[in-house]
């Protein structure tokens, strides 16, 4: 491999001159540009002017941001409501199921049943059949 042989050599005072120059020029379009941009000439209220529906638009952008955030975060919390309430809803149906499961039971039946003066049968029930005369 051979090695840079450029970068050790020296310029020429033709070439660091016209260096200093090219950089010179570009400081001094730095600077006129921002005195442009921040003079209170009519250049730059042109250039306010020119450039004032683009900041409208971000601004537009902006709000538009916000207002999907606040929706966003609207919508967690209303999804975490609901779960609560479905979570409270589970609950209940599961109490009342077995509240009903219990109620149902033969020995409670038969606890509400005496109160009403019904008592249960000890026997079987009787089949009834009906005999019926051919025509």
């Amino acid at each position: 491999m051979s090695r840079n042989t450029i970068k050790n050599k020296e310029l020429s005072e033709e070439v660091q001159k016209k260096m200093d120059d090219s950089v010179e020029e570009k400081v001094e379009e730095t600077k006129h540009f921002l005195q442009s941009v921040f003079s209170t000439k009519k250049l730059s209220s042109y250039l306010v002017a020119r450039n004032l529906p683009f900041a409208a638009f971000v601004a537009l952008l902006g709000l538009i941001y916000i207002s999907n955030r606040h929706l966003a975060e609207r919508t967690v919390r209303s999804i975490d409501q609901l779960s609560r309430q479905v979570k409270e809803l589970s609950w209940d149906y599961k109490s009342l199921s077995a509240e009903l499961m219990k109620l149902t039971t033969q020995t409670e039946i038969a606890k509400r049943a005496d109160t009403l003066g019904l008592k249960e049968r000890k026997e079987p029930p009787i089949k009834v059949e009906v005999v019926r005369k051919g025509k």
